[in-house]
């Protein structure tokens, strides 16, 4: 499930927006690429002696189906997915059946235990947006029954069901990194029993691949910091190196929606190693709840939230906004410098509009709202008055 937001273009910026309020991801600062010690252990599933580290999340799914040899077998998989993570599993030989998933973004374990049959080798859940899905039941299920559990934790790194992390109850669980931390690029492949499984490094990515995204990730941080000063930077250096950083042939950018078998050897970037480390974890869950629940508090009156509460252990990867007008909502934002994302808007041709309904009213709806790290309160505010307002000019 890679490419969760689809990046809003350079050069499409609206000429109504006056300045970037916030962004849609966390940004790199320049200070997180400089030697350091680590700030303690990172938590799962960076420091996990199974950890293989790719660079997208849809890398590992490809090859985790090869190693489980699950070409021409039967895996169940959730209506709502972006996309690109299950042409990994269609592109390894996988026979995919769906099951439904609700306008709540969850799943009936039941309703997952009567489509498993003679033929299926393994469940695919979604954890959506950080929140847990039925993992505790299904693990149970899929005990039960002897069939593989995959965790797709792509939405949810340092999520967890309680004090337990998500990730840890599948027999195989897949993350990305640059969804949540500022790095370039970068997914993980967890397995239960590491002993049993020796997977080659990857290959080291072009240089471009790995400078071309940190370079616009800083140039983001330093408009949304000095403002017109640092918009004016951010659009020369643009426009010096739009030709460069597009049209090299060795750059391989995230946030495409498509899978590409001669991608899969690629490893993440050594430069995402160090940016790690500079990070302060147990701060970014704290400042993603924080701003959860502020947007929770100003929007649940105007628009009914996908999830009402925030359990203990979850870090909210991004606020859902339900709303019927999503493209005149998502452009108000837009021009008022909120980068607002369409989330997951199209549907994959193996599940077109109509065979699950209630996946296709999420689709319709789902705006991505920021509540990352980089957020203060002030900015917060201003990120739901402006949704407060989009809202109020849509009816």
């Amino acid at each position: 499930m890679e490419a969760l937001v689809e990046p809003i273009e350079e050069g499409r910026e609206s000429p109504v927006r006056r300045r970037l309020v916030a962004s849609a991801l966390p940004t790199l600062s320049p200070s997180m690429l400089l030697p350091r010690r680590p700030r303690a252990r990172p938590p799962f599933p960076l420091s996990d002696p199974s950890a293989h580290f790719v660079y997208f999340a849809r890398n590992g799914i490809y090859a985790l189906a090869r190693l489980w040899g699950l070409a021409g077998k039967e895996v169940l998989f959730p209506s709502y997915f972006h996309g690109v993570e299950l042409d990994a599993l269609l592109e390894a030989g996988v026979h995919p059946r769906f099951y439904p998933v609700d306008r709540r973004m969850q799943v009936d374990p039941q309703e997952v235990a009567r489509r498993i049959g003679k033929e299926t080798a393994a469940v695919y859940l979604v954890h959506y947006v950080g929140f847990p899905g039925p993992v505790e039941e299904l693990a149970a299920i899929c005990e039960e029954r002897g069939i593989k559990l995959i965790e797709d934790c792509a939405l949810a790194l340092l999520s967890c069901l309680g004090e337990r992390p998500l990730g840890t109850f599948g027999h195989a669980a897949i993350f990305c990194l640059y969804k949540t931390l500022p790095t370039p690029n970068g997914g993980v492949l967890v397995l239960r029993h590491p002993a049993a499984i020796r997977l080659p490094e990857g290959e080291r990515p072009h240089l471009v691949s790995t400078v071309a995204p940190m370079l616009a990730s800083m140039l983001q941080r330093l408009e949304l910091r000095a403002g017109h000063v640092g918009r004016a930077i951010r659009r020369g250096v643009r426009a010096l190196g739009a030709g460069l950083r597009w049209r090299s042939a060795g750059h391989v950018p995230t946030g495409t929606p498509s899978f590409d078998r001669a991608q899969v050897r690629l490893g993440m970037s050594p430069a995402c190693r160090r940016i790690l480390e500079a990070q302060d974890y147990a701060r970014i869950v704290e400042r993603r709840r924080r701003s959860y629940f502020h947007l929770l508090g100003r929007l649940r009156s105007i628009a009914p939230p996908v999830f009402g509460e925030l359990p203990p252990g979850v870090c909210p990867l991004f606020y859902p906004l339900q709303t019927p007008r999503k493209a005149h909502v998502l452009e108000a934002l837009r021009t008022r410098g909120i980068e607002a994302i369409d989330f997951w808007g199209r549907p994959h041709s193996r599940v077109p509009w109509g065979m699950f309904p209630e996946s296709d009213h999420l689709r319709r709806t789902i705006v991505e709202i920021p509540c990352h790290q980089d957020l203060d309160p002030p900015t917060v505010d201003r990120i739901a008055d402006a949704v407060v307002e989009a809202m109020e000019e849509t009816g």
